[in-house]
Order: C-alpha cells, then structure tokens, then sequence
C-alpha cells in the first residue's frame, strides 16, 4: 500500500530527470581519493629487496603460523651435500630461515622460524632444495636466495617413448662438448644443467621462458641450432630502438620441417644375393661370371650357369687341401642342395654342382698324395 502511494506522488518533471540521469555517463572516480603509489616516477615492475631497515616489516611483526617444505634427493648426492651443508646453513640463517638434512630418510627440509620476517624468502629456500636435489653445485644454487634469480626444473623423461631416440635427443640438446649448451646460456643469460631426465634452469623469466621452448622442440625433433640462429637475430633486432614497435616477422627465419624418404636397402633374394652367398663359402670372386664369360647364342641361360659354377670350382680346386677342407666342402655342398631343394633356382643347382666337383678333384690329389 505504502508502495502504490508514494509511487502516485511521483511527477512528471522527478520521472525526466531520472531518465537524463541514467543516460548520463557515471563518473565511478567521483569518490577516488590519489593514493601514494599513483605517481609515473615509480616502476611497479621493479623488484625492491626485503630490506627492514627501509621499514619493510610485517603486520604483527611475525608469521602467524610455520611454513615449511621437504624434499628428497639421490643417493649420490649424500656425500656432496653432506660437505656443503654448513655453507647453506649459514646462508640461511641471514634470512632466520631453519634447514635439516635427514640421512636416513634421504631428504632435505627448510622451515620459518619465529623471527622470519621475509614471507617471500621460504619458496626461495623451497627452489634451493629443489636444485640441490638436481645435482646443481651449492654456489650456483645460493644464487637463488637473489630476487633476480628464478628456477625452472623442466621434466623431459616422459616426452619420448623411445630409451635410444631419448637419449640421443639429449646429447643433441648438450651438443659437442657442450657447445649447444653453451651457446644457449650466453644467449639467454642462464644457467642450465642437463641431469638424467630433468633440464634445471636458472635465470631470468625471459631466459627461462626461452630455454624451455627451446629444450621441449628438442625433445620434439627440433634442432636446437635452429632456435639459437633465432635468438640470435632476435638479440641484434634488440639494440635498434627504431624497431620496438615494429613487427620482427621479415627478419627472422621460418624452418620448415621437411621429411626426407630414405631409400631402404633391398633385401632381394635374386640371382646377385645367391651368388654373393656362395662366394663368402666356397667360392670366391668380386665381379659376375656372366660378364667374364662370352657363350655362344645357341645356349641357355640355366647352361650359362651351369659353366659358370664348373669354371669356378676348376678354377679354385688348389685352394682346399687335404681331407679336413674336403670335409668342409662336403658339407657346404649339403647345404646349398638344401638350397636348392627350398628355391629351385638354376644358380644353386651350379653351385651344388661345383661343390661336389671341388669334392672330386680334391678326393684325387689327396689320393696322390698318399702314394708319393
């Protein structure tokens, strides 16, 4: 009732001006009052240091509560971070951050104590850990602690089905003595470590972003030279102020991934094989007999062979002597009946032929020998 009433007593003129109102622009910074940080002098990107002499401190002048992080590591790493475990300790403690090294379960922890002031500086501690873990030397890895240092651990081991392909794609990351790698640091300005299947990086965001999309293109069939040919022009184009707003297409290099069909060796069981065969046994010669031999047209093929066979065994019958090599023969000769017997072809029948011929002539000279 009450809502019928008063909305009677509306006028014309109150409806008006609603309908300006509304059609008005709001200005939602009517009540904005300028704060500290709305100045164009200061770089909002800039990362400042944790620093409590420039008053940074926390609400309550502590955490409310502990945070702490754990990880393992290999057995192989027990030695060295047995002996560099005082260095990180001590470094740890500038920032009142505790760490344990656990031998007997094989793990690393560090934790917040109660005068931690830094609520940042535990993941650092968590990355420190985590490099350590990855077989990273303990001076590199206190970098870290740095605000201008970040970390990226790229998993690689599950990219490629293959055990040899994997590994082969992985030396092909490291390069010749390391070259690739080294190329890849100057050029992103970090530090990578290639450990079993894990690429450890360290760096800068833009580093670290260019480094893994380098070493996932590898693992994909990618060559590395490729992407570092890339950020080298990439590098160049950086010092001409002319082109930060310009487009970098036209300058740099499109790969395109060509599939090259190589010829697979023929695994013909023809003529050619079957002669080679009987060459590496009991014969030998590098060129066809066909082309050593001229016959004459009337002739056939199968004939051709057959003389083939004859001239090579007349032609190496002193090479076997005595009856151990006439024995070797014989047995030879079974084998190319067998031969015979599976494929039919008129070149085993020769050689089966030549075989027992060798035999005959090599039964006649050891008789002779036997009388003198």
């Amino acid at each position: 009732f009450h809502y019928i009433f008063f909305s009677t007593m509306a006028t014309t003129a109150d409806i008006e001006d609603a309908n300006t109102s509304s059609s008005a622009k709001k200005n939602h910074n009517k009540y904005r009052r300028d704060k500290p940080w709305d100045n164009p002098d200061i770089d909002h990107w800039d990362v400042k240091p944790w620093d409590e002499a420039d008053g940074d401190a926390l609400p309550g002048g502590r955490l409310l509560e502990e945070s702490s992080f754990a990880t393992l590591f290999p057995k192989y790493r027990e030695k060295y971070l047995r002996e560099v475990w005082p260095l990180v300790t001590r470094s740890l403690d500038k920032y009142k951050i505790a760490c344990e090294l656990n031998l007997v379960e094989g793990s690393m922890t560090v934790r917040t104590t109660k005068k931690t002031s830094d609520p940042y500086i535990i993941l650092k501690a968590r990355d420190l850990i985590k490099l350590l873990a990855r077989s990273i030397p303990a001076p590199q890895a206190l970098k870290i602690l740095n605000d201008d240092y970040h970390c990226d651990i790229l998993k690689i081991g599950g990219l490629v089905r293959n055990k040899e392909r994997f590994v082969k794609r992985r030396q092909r990351l490291i390069g010749p003595d390391g070259a690739t790698l080294k190329a890849l640091e100057l050029l992103t300005q970090c530090y990578i470590l290639v450990q079993g299947n894990t690429v450890s990086v360290m760096g800068s965001y833009k580093g670290i972003k260019q480094v893994r999309k380098v070493v996932l293109e590898c693992m994909n069939n990618i060559h590395p030279v490729y992407n570092i040919k890339r950020l080298m022009i990439m590098r160049e184009l950086e010092k001409d102020p002319k082109l930060q707003n310009e487009s970098w297409d036209r300058f740099l290099p499109t790969f395109k991934k060509k599939n090259v069909q190589r010829k697979k060796a023929s695994s013909s069981h023809g003529r050619e094989t079957e002669e080679q065969n009987c060459r590496g046994g009991c014969c030998a010669g590098s060129q066809k007999e066909e082309d050593l031999h001229s016959f004459p047209p009337g002739t056939t093929a199968q004939q051709n062979r057959l003389a083939i066979g004859v001239w090579r065994v007349l032609s190496l019958g002193e090479g076997a002597k005595g009856e151990k090599n006439g024995r070797k023969s014989k047995e030879k000769c079974r084998k190319n009946r067998g031969k015979e017997g599976k494929e039919g072809d008129g070149v085993s029948s020769a050689i089966s032929f030549g075989c027992c011929t060798r035999n005959f002539f090599v039964g006649i000279q050891t008789c002779k020998e036997r009388r003198q």
